[in-house]
């Protein structure tokens, strides 16, 4: 009865530590939080034992082994000098808000557990949705609050929603038909039978994000059925190559049911075309999903939402709340073109969801879920159009001009230029580079192998040092004849990220590449680099 009914003393441990987030949530993450890493399988030690206990803890001794064994190993993803990953950093008002979500512990599966949240969930739909499509106020108040139809689904994250997504255009495209009852309920073998087709497929650029994998393989279409298309030098996916394989599939008896264009690519944040794509979706009669779970946002700035255009011909949207809208991690959307569009994937029971109600959950993947809605419709509220645009146009100046700094560097390569806020470069001093231009493919092969591991190795001690993080990936840039090259990429979405910050990485960088050519490990790449100062001095190379 006491832990469900009395608080913690005023001067207990935990209630000691939530006036210390409440009042200075970046000191109490700064004095926490280790920067240094710690090998993953010493901090295992501290989660060895599967028993539960039998007899019952002290509040503030479970608090204290949280603080020194948990906060302390987190990432800092809060950090300014943490531009790797695409979690965001958080606005203040988010801590009281999120412990008024939690003391309420609404479940929005249906209005009986959930009751206002449902139409604010519907209203931050409804938002999002103008957003994007930017239809009349008549749409709106006639489709808003619908008894019968949504404007979208509220998910976990980007995964679930790209699932949703592609989970309606598998049950449109496959849909009741004559006796046939629908893909639903037949399953993928009686529909093939009675569409009489081979297989189904999804297409994307082959930069599509790995949940879209996943979604082929929940659907039953199989995975090797996502099918991915050549993109361009700018990471771009290539209509003609997309004509291409759409050809291809029809011969082959592969009915594909939608088209997925990409407005944030995760590795290097590019755009597809995506009127393009959508001239080609409805040509071909099929769902077409632009997966904007980074990019999304983009269309708050004026300066830079043409960036996305034709993005409101889709038929759905993916959006994260939990990157670039800056609310906690575990808030995703899909918005739907067509109010109906969701109906083809409804489920109903009479305990609960039943046919006609308001409630969300009928149209969702997921059964139960968090009252998240309340958290992105205070951001939207709070932060604003203009708040919004402020912080998208600074992320993307800001990597450009840090494109612009790598750029003239003698000891860096950049090697994707930011669209967004994304960007890709590495280590490689310009004799390097120079090589690596005349070098026949051998040659080439093995300067970049070298880099490759260099790169790995700048990026792993540095984030070990724990003063900063970037993260890494493999491209296949076009000028390096398609050999795979190891790269830094940046993420650039905190506002409280500066020039001198990244001055600063890049420095660390710099003396790390130091130091780590002075191992035996990488003396053939030493002994090139200074071949190559020795013909720069000497004239031999202009």
């Amino acid at each position: 009865m006491r832990i469900f009914t009395v608080p913690e003393a005023p001067g207990s441990t935990l209630n000691r530590l939530d006036r210390d987030i409440s009042a200075n949530l970046a000191g109490f993450l700064q004095e926490h939080i280790v920067a240094e890493e710690t090998d993953l399988a010493i901090i295992e030690r501290d989660f060895h034992d599967t028993e539960i206990p039998e007899a019952p803890v002290f509040v503030s001794e479970q608090t204290r082994f949280l603080l020194d064994k948990v906060v302390a190993q987190s990432v800092h993803t809060a950090s300014p000098n943490f531009v790797g990953h695409m979690t965001s950093a958080l606005p203040y008002f988010m801590i009281p808000l999120s412990k008024i979500m939690i003391a309420l512990n609404q479940n929005l599966v249906k209005t009986e557990t959930s009751k206002a949240f449902t139409p604010l969930e519907r209203q931050v739909l409804g938002m999002l949705h103008r957003l994007i499509y930017g239809q009349s106020d008549d749409f709106y108040d006639h489709w808003l609050h619908h008894s019968e139809n949504r404007l979208g689904a509220f998910c976990s994250g980007g995964t679930v929603a790209n699932i949703t997504a592609l989970w309606a255009a598998r049950n449109r495209t496959f849909g009741p038909d004559g006796e046939f009852p629908g893909i639903g309920r037949s399953g993928v073998f009686g529909a093939m039978r009675h569409y009489d087709c081979d297989g189904a497929a999804v297409l994307v650029s082959e930069r599509g994000h790995y949940s879209l994998a996943k979604a082929a393989d929940v659907l039953g279409i199989g995975r090797d059925q996502m099918i991915a298309v050549e993109t361009d030098a700018y990471n771009r996916v290539r209509p003609d190559a997309l004509i291409a394989t759409l050809k291809r599939l029809k011969r082959q008896r592969i009915r594909p049911f939608a088209l997925v264009g990409i407005a944030g690519t995760t590795e290097t944040g590019n755009i597809d075309p995506l009127d393009s794509l959508a001239d080609i979706a409805a040509e071909q009669g099929i769902h077409f999903h632009v997966d904007a779970a980074w990019g999304g946002p983009t269309l708050f700035s004026d300066r830079y939402r043409p960036r996305l255009a034709g993005i409101e011909r889709a038929d759905s949207v993916t959006i994260d709340a939990h990157k670039q809208l800056y609310v906690p991690m575990g808030a995703g959307m899909v918005l739907f073109r067509e109010p109906s569009a969701l109906g083809s994937i409804e489920h109903h029971a009479q305990y609960i969801i039943r046919q006609g109600s308001k409630d969300l959950g009928s149209t969702t993947l997921e059964g139960s879920r968090p009252g998240m809605a309340m958290l992105v419709q205070s951001a939207l509220k709070i932060i604003g159009r203009q708040g919004y645009a402020m912080l998208i146009d600074n992320g993307i100046q800001l990597a450009r001009r840090f494109a612009d700094r790598i750029a003239v560097l003698d000891d860096f390569e950049l090697i994707t230029e930011p669209e967004l806020n994304i960007l890709t470069y590495r280590w490689a001093p310009t004799g390097l580079q120079a090589l690596l231009g005349e070098a026949d493919n051998a040659l080439r092969q093995r300067i970049n192998d070298a880099l490759n591991r260099m790169t790995q190795s700048i990026q792993k001690t540095q984030r070990e040092r724990g003063n900063a993080f970037v993260s890494r990936t493999r491209l296949t840039p076009a000028h390096y004849g398609g050999q795979a090259i190891t790269v830094f990429r940046v993420v650039l979405a905190n506002p409280l990220t500066t020039d001198q910050v990244l001055r600063e990485l890049i420095e660390e960088q710099r003396q790390i590449a130091g130091e780590t050519l002075e191992s035996a490990d990488f003396a053939e790449l030493k002994q090139l680099l200074d071949t190559e100062h020795g013909k720069a001095r000497s004239g031999e190379r202009r």
